[in-house]
């Protein structure tokens, strides 16, 4: 079952985040499904930190840009709009090159609040990192 208020497409999504951390970390979506979003980020100088392995704050951004995207999807952009209110994160597996891929999708859809569970996975298609985001629900 498709869950977006309307239909969205990557062009529409990357657009989004122009001039903003999204662009300067290369965050990228790639995958609008009937239920999910994808979207891939490098690791790169700008999202290691000094021991040379992707720096666990570059994935929370990753986790929230995905999460908070796919919040702001499923409602009405005229009457609402959603934020971060809570994010969590377990980082598993290192990465210290290439790139990793965040796939999130819907626990909970309420008028008030969302919770969304963001998996982010490298290359070899190995979790590295499992996030879950509360998003509250505004309006406008």
């Amino acid at each position: 079952m498709r869950i977006w208020f309307k239909d969205t497409s990557i062009e529409i999504l990357n657009q989004r985040g122009k001039d903003t951390m999204v662009e300067f970390l290369d965050i990228q979506f790639t995958e609008v499904g009937d239920d999910f979003l994808s979207a891939t980020m490098p690791v790169t100088n700008r999202t290691r930190q000094p021991m040379g392995i992707l720096h666990g704050g570059a994935n929370i951004v990753l986790a929230e840009t995905i999460a908070s995207t796919a919040a702001n999807a499923v409602v009405d952009p005229e009457l609402f709009y959603c934020v971060g209110l809570e994010i969590n994160a377990n980082h598993i597996r290192s990465v210290k090159e290439g790139i990793v891929t965040a796939t999130v999708f819907s626990i909970h859809l309420g008028r008030t609040t969302q919770i969304w569970q963001i998996n982010i996975f490298n290359e070899d298609r190995k979790i590295t990192c499992t996030s879950r985001m509360t998003a509250s629900v505004l309006s406008r």
